[in-house]
């Protein structure tokens, strides 16, 4: 093997242990809630900000506070909403308030959502509270 087919060789696996770790999400806990957490297939009903348009990740894209909209509500764990909301709606409680930071395979990936001025491969920040599940 020449050094530079080394390099390359390592550059790879380099590359993609760096990917294995940023895929995902992390939750930060805003403020923390009380009982129990939603099971699959529940429907929450949340307030939800969203951060990153443009890649900006302070500038908001979306937020059911804004005038004329509403709490958004779906069934949890069906794949109903991005994979982020999916993994991090499941694990919270009601009232709890979180920071939830997504990689782009757990946003709208490498087709984006044009119509927010989400880029594709866009990472997002979402400040979601659970007001309610049934």
């Amino acid at each position: 093997q020449t050094t530079k087919q080394r390099r390359r060789g390592s550059m790879r696996r380099t590359a993609l242990a760096l990917a294995q770790r940023t895929m995902g999400f992390t939750k930060t806990v805003i403020r923390e809630g009380s009982g129990s957490k939603p099971a699959r297939g529940k429907q929450v009903t949340v307030h939800c900000t969203g951060y990153g348009k443009n890649r900006d990740l302070k500038e908001k894209f979306w937020s059911t506070k804004d005038e004329g909209q509403e709490p958004f509500t779906f069934a949890v764990g069906l794949g109903q909403v991005i994979k982020g909301w999916d993994e991090s709606v499941i694990d919270m409680s009601l009232g709890e308030v979180a920071r939830i930071h997504c990689s782009p395979d757990y946003a709208y990936g490498a087709g984006g959502f044009e119509a927010w001025g989400i880029m594709p491969n866009s990472e997002l920040i979402f400040e979601i509270e659970v007001l309610s599940f049934k």
